[in-house]
């Protein structure tokens, strides 16, 4: 398969480093408005190729981008001082309003996965700027936040993170939802699973896991200015199943109609990926409570939506 990233900074060239590891792709070509940047990344993943996976990396204009299947979207700006949250995306919004129509004159039957922050409503704002059905139209979302979520049960039961099915829903940001009612491992419920071998989750133990996906975007940025090699790491995984035509089940953003009262509003549900784009949206078994703060979630991403007019 043949993808493009436009946006080579640290996202988009994390993302093109994880796709030349795991194979996900066959050629990748970035684009980027220094284009000294984006040659340099080319470059230097290629000499990662014979490591990995064949992989052709190119860099160029966005008339390189013609056949490909999938495009990432990690342009965008990054915050002035002083500048208000609202501010910041009004002009990323002017941005993607750019660089939409400029990939879709190249590439129209592509589909288009978003990257840049704030993921949910840049999906929104790229779903309503291109006009292509919502399963085309997929934000990374909560990929990440669920990756996080099995990472700490597995390191608590000493178990693959890979065997840990469990959630994050919502918003990727500070309203997102961990499902726990319906968490398992190996097919027995978390909980049970903790208890049966004798390393229970209490109370502390949840809210510590809580604090731990909830806030790991702030101790990574903290420490080291962003984030950057997990959510490559999870963009190279969706390109994985598009690709592979996998029907993998991931939790990605996009338009939801499913929450009572809250309609056309872009967040994470566990959906299924394929060649076609998201082929269905899946409603996972929730608690009273996860139920209500999943909607809770929804209101406050309709209310950003609704103050720069993507509503």
């Amino acid at each position: 398969m043949k993808a493009g990233i436009v946006g080579a900074g640290l996202v988009g060239s994390s993302a093109a480093y994880a796709i030349a590891l795991t194979g996900a792709a066959s050629e990748v070509v970035l684009v980027d408005l220094n284009s000294r940047l984006a040659k340099a990344h080319a470059e230097d993943i290629l000499h990662a190729t014979p490591f990995s996976h064949p992989m052709r990396i190119v860099s160029g204009d966005y008339g390189e981008l013609r056949g490909a299947e999938a495009v990432i979207l990690s342009c965008g700006v990054g915050q002035r001082s002083g500048e208000s949250r609202l501010e910041l995306l009004e002009r990323n919004i002017r941005v993607f309003q750019d660089v939409v129509p400029r990939v879709l004159s190249q590439v129209p039957e592509a589909i288009l996965v978003v990257a840049s922050n704030p993921v949910d409503i840049i999906t929104q704002v790229v779903a309503r700027i291109s006009g292509l059905p919502p399963g085309r139209v997929i934000g990374s979302g909560t990929i990440l936040d669920t990756a996080r979520f099995r990472a700490l049960v597995g390191e608590h039961l000493r178990v693959a993170p890979r065997s840990v099915h469990a959630y994050v829903l919502g918003e990727h940001g500070d309203s997102e939802v961990l499902v726990w009612s319906s968490a398992k491992v190996g097919g027995v419920p978390v909980v049970e699973f903790a208890e049966q071998i004798g390393n229970p989750i209490s109370e502390d133990i949840r809210a510590r896991m809580d604090e731990g996906v909830r806030r790991a975007a702030y101790r990574i940025i903290e420490g080291k200015g962003a984030t950057y090699h997990g959510i490559g790491a999870g963009l190279a995984r969706i390109l994985q199943a598009i690709g592979s035509n996998e029907g993998a089940v991931l939790t990605i953003s996009s338009l939801c109609t499913r929450i009572q009262g809250i309609s056309g509003i872009s967040l994470s549900l566990p959906r299924v990926l394929d060649r076609r784009g998201i082929a269905a949206e899946l409603w996972p078994q929730l608690s009273e409570q996860e139920n209500d703060l999943l909607c809770e979630s929804a209101g406050v991403l309709r209310k950003s939506a609704a103050e720069v007019g993507f509503l």
